[in-house]
């Protein structure tokens, strides 16, 4: 078994959907306001408008990214409009790892 996909509910998917596109380097040549299927290897992503009203107080998800260089993509982060929660670091299990927060979307 493997996840097929990841869906994130949103008021604003656009917005959050753009965010997503720059982060990934992907295009997925859709504007639509409801409903995008981003796709990225074998993991669909798909940002959601479900029609209820979002508070950005759930947070209780996470999304683990693999990338080749964790500093680069640090540096890229804050003009996506991404909030660094905490700079690479690297793990006693050797990982380097960081954390950052999408821009606030309600």
């Amino acid at each position: 078994m493997k996840i097929g996909e990841v869906c994130l509910c949103t008021n604003d998917v656009p917005r959050l959907a753009a965010f997503y596109k720059q982060l990934l380097g992907i295009e997925n040549g859709s504007e639509d306001e409801i409903h995008q299927f981003l796709i990225t290897e074998e993991t669909a992503l798909t940002i959601y408008n479900d029609g209820s009203t979002k508070n950005d107080r759930n947070r209780n998800i996470c999304l683990a990214f693999t990338v080749d260089d964790v500093e680069r993509e640090y540096e890229k982060l804050p003009a996506f409009g991404a909030k660094i929660i905490e700079k690479p670091v690297k793990r006693p299990w050797g990982a380097v790892s960081m954390s950052f927060s999408t821009p606030t979307i309600t």
